[in-house]
């Protein structure tokens, strides 16, 4: 288990683990897959692909990231799933991954303005 400040990077071997005959996933992974990229003035991540805990949720997610790129505290950061819609920050990464991920991943853009939705 992961403890809310970690996020693990995505080691490339790992990235066909976990499969069953058919690749179905013989029982769901502790992780999901997720990448990140910036929007508009906001800065980048040199890394873009992480690993995160299923129920790591959008806030845990955000105040990760505006520590990663030490923005303020009072600095705002929106998350967009398919640059479309905000989710809300209970919601679980797991959960959105999902309803909303595809290729083996869970797309989300991040930026300091409002962009979609």
């Amino acid at each position: 288990a992961y403890r809310w400040w970690e996020l693990v990077l995505l080691a490339n071997e790992e990235a066909g683990a976990g499969t069953a005959a058919g690749g179905v996933n013989a029982r769901p992974s502790p992780a999901v897959d997720v990448l990140l990229k910036a929007v508009g003035d906001t800065p980048i991540m040199k890394t873009k692909k992480w690993a995160v805990e299923r129920t790591r949720t959008i806030q845990g997610l955000v105040d990760f990231i505006k520590k990663f790129l030490k923005l303020m505290a009072s600095e705002q950061l929106f998350i967009y799933v398919n640059q479309s819609f905000a989710p809300s920050p209970d919601q679980e990464v797991g959960t959105l991954y999902e309803c909303f991920g595809s290729d083996g991943k869970l797309v989300l853009h991040y930026c300091k303005t409002q962009a979609w939705g």
